[in-house]
């Protein structure tokens, strides 16, 4: 008796966790609103992984660290256009990187994001533009009804076979505000 009092309060729980969760995700990726987001990304290490997140990165007696944020307005339910700007420290020689794309919440709780991203300093690049095509999927859990928390994984694909002709594989951890 106890085990299905058990399964029966599971089920309870995780029904209304379930409906909870889809009730804020509607509202908070709705035709209208915003999304402001900063990223951790765990990978992509050297210095053709332009950031516009959060990180911090050490190899090779060299530290790197980056931050920024992106911002996008919902043209359409679970489709938002995005910008984002950041700054990157490659132990002293610094870039700006910017990124536009569009992510779309498959289902309202898996975001898929597909941008370009560029990167520019004369101390890090050189009189190179660097150019990345980036990929991103994961999920978006909303921990109240504006704010989620998104793992997932992310490809960058350099655009210049000038510059480097690498990918980057990343893992990351993103947090929104839904407006």
């Amino acid at each position: 008796m106890k085990k299905l009092l058990l399964i029966a309060a599971v089920a309870v729980f995780g029904f209304t966790n379930v409906n909870a969760q889809d009730d804020s995700s509607s509202s908070a990726l709705s035709e209208g609103s915003w999304l402001v987001e900063a990223n951790t990304g765990f990978g992509g290490v050297d210095a053709h992984s332009a950031n516009t997140g959060f990180g911090l990165f050490s190899f090779d007696d060299v530290t790197v660290w980056a931050i920024g944020a992106e911002a996008g307005y919902f043209i359409m339910d679970d489709l938002a256009i995005k910008a984002g700007l950041g700054y990157n420290d490659f132990d002293g020689a610094s870039s700006f990187t910017y990124k536009l794309g569009a992510k779309y919440y498959v289902a309202s709780q898996f975001p898929v994001q597909l941008d370009v991203t560029g990167a520019s300093g004369e101390d890090v690049f050189g009189d190179e533009t660097p150019l990345w095509l980036g990929l991103q999927g994961g999920y978006a859990w909303f921990v109240a009804d504006n704010i989620s928390v998104e793992p997932g994984l992310r490809y960058n694909m350099s655009l210049n076979e000038d510059y480097t002709d690498e990918g980057v594989l990343e893992f990351r951890i993103g947090f929104a505000l839904h407006f």
